[in-house]
């Protein structure tokens, strides 16, 4: 059996793995769907396995226009947490949470989920009432969150250099130990094959060019690979949101910026959890590989390109060398750059369009990846109903004309 596998792997890798079993299938599409999605990263293709299994809807279609993950999901740090401040983001990012301590099991795909913690780090007076605050108010909401001494982020952080003559002192930080990190292209596969198993076709290489719209009703969407009829339609592009609204005849009050990490060379391992900080707009954890995955703010400038620039890479490692000596004698190996969405309040849009049948979800920003389970399983519920759930109910569009806004700008600083 030992040198069948052998000559299988060894026959199959010179085949390009053309025999291989799929992970899930590559079909045609169908003329029709109940549901349609569009947008084939974590957030559509969670949606299509919480329409399957929670609801029992599976005519569904995942479309991508390129291949599965190839955008956001695949082009981020990684780094889950829930310890926002107001009540509305709590309760969507700790119901996340709480899907990623069980998304192993329930995909039966093993995504990563490294539960090693969340430090955000207090530099100054501000910074340290601020995560005060929303120790407090996590901890009325029953999510798990402490403050540390610069003495105890020391123990947790032996390499960060917490001089008080530092350039940047730190004066004590907030933890939440049930955050952490997972692997993103594991949750993308695991979400595909669980959805695929359960009759929802996801057909890559397929781009929406335009809405079907009669009456301001959806009827479906014109592609690259022909029209598709749906009954609903949900969008979940990220960065391309208000190009496929543009599309549909209406304006999303979103920005598009590029949002860039890069990694450095593996060494032993010296960091075991995810280190913060909004004040000097840097943060860093290492992979299980043992880079240091680096991140910071986005751009300033709008843009769909998927590279960022040079200042923001400067002003990185300015910050993280003198929050961690040791980085400036270790080599960086590459660097990428995603597209955010980014709203006013710095706070997602789950729900309704000025279409009838087409809903949205998108401006999750720089919190999209941690938010995956949470937003799929919401989207899911408000496609299936044709009205949001009360997880996705306070993120409608609407509130922008109403006023009641979700100002999060302070807990989502730093791309995270």
């Amino acid at each position: 059996m030992a040198k069948y596998s052998v000559f299988s792997l060894a026959r199959n890798a010179l085949s390009y793995h053309e025999n291989w079993q799929r992970a899930w299938r590559s079909p045609a599409p169908k003329p029709e769907y109940d549901i349609l999605v569009i947008g084939g990263g974590g957030h559509g293709l969670a949606t299509a396995h919480y329409l399957a299994k929670e609801h029992g809807i599976n005519n569904v279609a995942v479309i991508e226009k390129g291949w599965l993950g190839g955008g956001n999901t695949g082009r981020n740090t990684t780094i889950v947490r829930s310890n926002y401040l107001w009540d509305e983001s709590a309760a969507i990012y700790e119901h996340s949470l709480k899907l990623w301590e069980g998304l192993s099991q329930d995909l039966n795909f093993n995504v990563m989920f490294s539960q090693r913690g969340v430090m955000n780090l207090a530099h100054n007076l501000h910074d340290w009432r601020e995560l005060n605050r929303r120790v407090h108010a996590n901890r009325l909401h029953g999510i798990d969150s402490e403050i540390l001494t610069a003495a105890q982020v020391k123990a947790e952080a032996p390499i960060f250099n917490v001089s008080p003559n530092s350039r940047y002192p730190i004066m004590g930080a907030s933890i939440q130990r049930r955050g952490g990190t997972a692997r993103h292209d594991a949750v993308a596969w695991g979400y595909a094959r669980a959805a695929d198993q359960r009759g929802v076709d996801i057909i890559q290489n397929c781009e929406v060019t335009g809405f079907v719209i009669n009456n301001g009703k959806i009827e479906g969407v014109e592609t690259t690979r022909g029209r598709i009829n749906a009954k609903r339609v949900g969008v979940a592009v990220a960065g391309n949101s208000s190009v496929l609204a543009d599309m549909a005849g209406f304006r999303m009050p979103v920005e598009s910026n590029p949002l860039q990490a890069l990694v450095s060379d593996p060494i032993k391992p010296v960091l075991d959890c995810v280190v913060m900080s909004s004040a000097v707009h840097v943060y860093v954890s290492q992979s299980d590989k043992g880079e240091f995955v680096i991140g910071a703010g986005s751009d300033l400038h709008v843009s769909y390109s998927q590279r960022g620039s040079f200042d923001i890479i400067e002003g990185i490692m300015g910050a993280l060398c003198e929050l961690v000596p040791m980085v400036s004698r270790m080599k960086m190996m590459r660097q990428w750059g995603g597209i955010v969405d980014v709203t006013p309040d710095r706070s997602p849009i789950i729900g309704k369009t000025p279409v009838e049948g087409l809903f949205i979800n998108c401006g999750w920003g720089t919190g999209g990846f941690k938010g995956t389970p949470g937003s799929g399983h919401a989207f899911a519920a408000t496609l299936a109903a044709g009205e949001p759930n009360d997880k996705a109910g306070p993120f409608s569009l609407d509130r922008f004309r109403t006023g009641f806004l979700i100002d999060e700008a302070g807990a989502a600083a730093v791309a995270h």
